[in-house]
């Protein structure tokens, strides 16, 4: 199917020209010589794109641009601007124009800036419906059971999933800890935001804060670069950390600060970094038992175990076998 275009340009040789450029591209194309006449145009046309000059009489395109995005925000916007108007190609892009072309134009470039655009646009759209696909998996239908207590389970992650309390989840290997896991994130304000699942006990001692907390160049022999960790890769979203009970003592203390004060330093690094995360916690540990031995912080242990959500075996629920 063509995409279409519409050319807002007052001077009648260079909006003939463009015209002309994007018809024999493809494209189908119409064209206005006022701002007023494009709005009119869009009340009854969907453009994949608009190009428009800045100067134009009565309505400047900035003006235009700004009532169309009120009802379109995704509309994408090229703005064309002489030299002399820079400033005000800049003031374009802040209002929310995908790109500027000056004066003269080019139409190799003005051709490839129209292409960049709708290859976003393209992106865009995929990445909703990857995103629409993902809730689709990890809504509540996805947990499977009929048993009273996976019916109570549902009912109590419903409430708390938009909640900012980090959560524990207690059960054995096998009962689906990841999913819930998964399940709370996907139906939580941060569901737009990465989900970072990190086996603890997969992970060497010895790694284990560079993996985590990132590093900096130079920090140790073979950092030959800067590199981020998980949990700043996770800022704004959830971080599930699976077998919190298996991480050893000296680096218990590093997380308490993390999730005390939202923030981290990276190996070798003599700046905090600030960060936003949710922490949803799991063990098949008995981790209040680990606290009285002194195995475990009894600080940390406060901090992970705002909620608790038990998980029982599927031998427990026979209704669902």
């Amino acid at each position: 199917m063509s995409k279409s275009i519409l050319i807002v340009e007052d001077e009648e040789t260079l909006r003939e020209s463009l015209r002309r450029i994007f018809t024999r591209e493809g494209f189908i194309v119409d064209t206005a010589e006022s701002a007023e006449r494009g709005l009119n145009l869009t009340e009854d046309n969907l453009y994949d794109v608009i190009i428009t000059d800045i100067i134009l009489p009565s309505m400047d395109g900035i003006e235009m641009l700004e009532k169309i995005k009120k009802n379109s925000p995704d509309q994408i916007f090229i703005v064309i601007t002489a030299f002399a108007s820079l400033d005000t190609a800049v003031k374009a892009l802040r209002a929310g124009a995908y790109d500027y072309i000056m004066k003269p134009i080019i139409h190799e470039e003005i051709k490839q800036v129209v292409r960049n655009a709708l290859k976003q646009k393209a992106l865009q759209r995929e990445n909703v419906l990857l995103k629409r696909e993902l809730q689709k998996h990890y809504d509540f239908s996805s947990i499977i059971g009929e048993s009273p207590a996976i019916k109570d389970i549902i009912s109590e992650i419903k409430k708390i999933a938009d909640t900012k309390s980090n959560i524990l989840l207690l059960g054995e290997t096998g009962t689906g800890k990841e999913l819930f896991a998964r399940i709370i994130h996907h139906n939580s304000s941060r569901s737009d935001m990465p989900f970072v699942p990190i086996n603890c006990s997969a992970i060497p001692e010895n790694l284990l804060e560079s993996e985590l907390f990132g590093h900096v160049k130079g920090a140790f022999t073979g950092a030959v670069v800067s590199k981020k960790g998980l949990l700043e890769e996770a800022d704004g979203g959830t971080v599930f950390l699976d077998e919190i009970g298996d991480i050893p003592q000296y680096f218990q203390v590093k997380m308490l600060r993390v999730l005390e004060d939202q923030e981290l330093r990276p190996v070798g690094g003599l700046k905090l970094k600030k960060v936003d995360i949710r922490f949803i916690t799991a063990t098949n540990r008995d981790l209040f038992d680990a606290v009285k031995n002194r195995h475990f912080r009894e600080d940390l242990y406060y901090r992970i175990n705002v909620i608790t959500i038990k998980l029982p075996p599927l031998r427990d629920r026979k209704e669902d076998v």
